[in-house]
């Protein structure tokens, strides 16, 4: 199917409706793969469409009054061209009506979504997400109310939420903690168009203090750098979420920040996170640096929780490559005497070592289901989001003392470039970011740019590379630096930089 794209809002460039285009079309790729409309045979879906129509504040009011009998302006309208409910014709002998296109082929007409960008910016602010994943979200809710699924009653509402979060996750725009979220909405009596049925699928929770290699260990099961690694405390600062497969399982894992004690409101929504992270688990893996053998205030607090919870708990004790076998022993001793663990692996997450026997003690752990994820995808973060983790990596490594943890990254743009001359409308010439540094002092900001701006310059060059690995073509990368005075402890801006604690997702 296609989404035909009509521009009627003075104030919205059509440039921007062209950098939102390639997720649109994923959209409607999304949409007709899962077989949301079920009534509706495939080939009739391939050559049918909607149209997405931008308006501005005065139309969106005007068709309210009309339609619906309310003098409002709101975000977003969607007008069904077939009765259907949950996807499915509420007459089934009822005939489809087609139009005829140009060549006097027969299509389907879905309907039309009115999208009010005003509206649309307004929310993205409220919500600190970008206008871009706005308007894709309404775009995925509206294409749902054209074949019947609503939000009026609770059990149709579970059922729309859980798919809009499928067709999100497929666009790589889902919002920390989204995708994962929709078995929550699933009903044993409603057939899902989920993925396979998988022997072990369900969640891992990564629990541990800062620097015992629990990013090292996600980016060594990916194959990729999903999450950023630094020498320094407290890198990670939200969950990333990983997903594992093999053939008879999926095993999705969230990486945590480390737990530490908190001296701002950014720490206490890290560590809060984290716990929250370890409750909502299946189960538990913890990881303890294998150089230390007792066990500290910050381990004894983790596995209090998990007791608390009646967490299954596996004790990954990492970096077994830098210590003896026979000096572990002190250390699983110690362990053993805090938790009754369903097991305890040696592992060095740097090198692989016995990384197989942990991944096939943790997968016999959960429990049969449905894949929550293509089997394609090793991550629910997005393109944007590990772009801009891959920047402060790079402030991270280049920048001292502590300047690093007074810095956040904030993607204003990322625009996908393509080829017009290749076959394959998906195949990107080039990415363009721009992106911003936010630090706290005006001193810290001359440090990051640096004299005659080599340290910027550095900081750029260095993501750049990376970020080029990360989406596999040329990158143009351009970097600026704010300053924004003790941003860890102001909530709005917690917020506008991703910063929000799960309840709030």
């Amino acid at each position: 199917m296609r989404i035909d794209i009509i521009n009627e809002c003075t104030g919205l460039e059509d440039s921007k409706i062209e950098s939102w285009k390639p997720y649109i079309d994923k959209l409607a790729e999304s949409f007709e793969a899962r077989g949301y409309a079920e009534d509706i045979p495939l080939k009739v879906l391939e050559s049918a469409y909607a149209t997405l129509t931008f308006v501005g504040e005065d139309e969106i009011r005007e068709l309210n009054n009309e339609q619906r009998g309310i003098d409002k302006v709101t975000d977003v309208l969607s007008f069904p061209m077939l009765d259907m409910k949950n996807g499915k014709l509420n007459d089934k002998n009822s005939e489809i009506d087609f139009e005829l296109d140009e060549d006097g082929n027969q299509v389907l007409n879905l309907g039309d979504i009115l999208i009010n960008p005003d509206t649309a910016y307004t929310n993205a602010d409220n919500y600190g997400h970008s206008i871009e994943r706005e308007v894709l979200f309404l775009t995925a809710h509206s294409l749902l109310h054209l074949v019947g699924y609503d939000h009026i009653e609770k059990s149709d509402e579970k059922i729309m939420i859980g798919l809009q979060k499928q067709m999100m996750s497929d666009i790589g725009l889902a919002v920390e903690g989204e995708a994962c979220e929709v078995t929550d909405h699933m009903d044993d009596n409603i057939a899902y168009p989920a993925g396979s049925i998988a022997k072990h699928c369900g969640y891992i929770s990564i629990l541990g203090r800062p620097n015992v290699g629990k990013s090292t260990f996600i980016n060594y099961i990916t194959g990729m750098k999903v999450a950023i690694v630094s020498h320094k405390p407290q890198t990670t600062r939200t969950n990333i979420r990983s997903i594992y497969n093999t053939d008879d399982s999926q095993i999705i894992f969230t990486d945590t920040p480390g737990v530490h004690n908190p001296s701002n409101k950014l720490g206490k929504i890290m560590v809060g996170n984290s716990f929250s992270s370890a409750k909502n688990a299946d189960a538990v893996l913890f990881i303890v640096d294998g150089r230390f053998t007792e066990p500290g205030a910050v381990e004894k607090k983790l596995l209090e929780l998990c007791k608390e919870n009646n967490k299954k708990v596996v004790l990954a004790v990492n970096k077994s490559d830098d210590v003896s076998k026979e000096s572990l022993l002190p250390l699983i001793t110690n362990y053993s005497g805090l938790y009754d663990f369903v097991d305890i692996v040696p592992i060095s997450a740097k090198t692989g070592d016995n990384v197989d026997v942990l991944l096939n003690i943790l997968s016999e752990l959960l429990p049969e289901g449905p894949r929550l994820f293509d089997s394609e995808y090793m991550t629910d973060q997005s393109e944007r989001t590990i772009s801009a983790e891959l920047i402060r990596e790079q402030i991270l490594h280049f920048v001292d003392q502590e300047i690093p943890h007074g810095t956040a990254v904030e993607i204003d743009s990322f625009e996908d470039k393509y080829d017009e001359n290749s076959k394959d409308e998906y195949d990107r010439e080039c990415v363009v970011i721009k992106a911003t540094i936010i630090c706290e002092k005006d001193s810290h900001k001359a440090i990051i740019i640096g004299k005659n701006g080599q340290m910027i310059k550095r900081i750029g060059t260095s993501a750049r590379i990376n970020i080029e690995r990360l989406v596999g073509c040329k990158v143009y990368l351009e970097l600026f630096v704010k300053v924004r005075e003790d941003w860890k402890n102001n909530d709005t801006l917690l917020k506008s930089y991703g910063f929000r604690s799960e309840e709030e997702n």
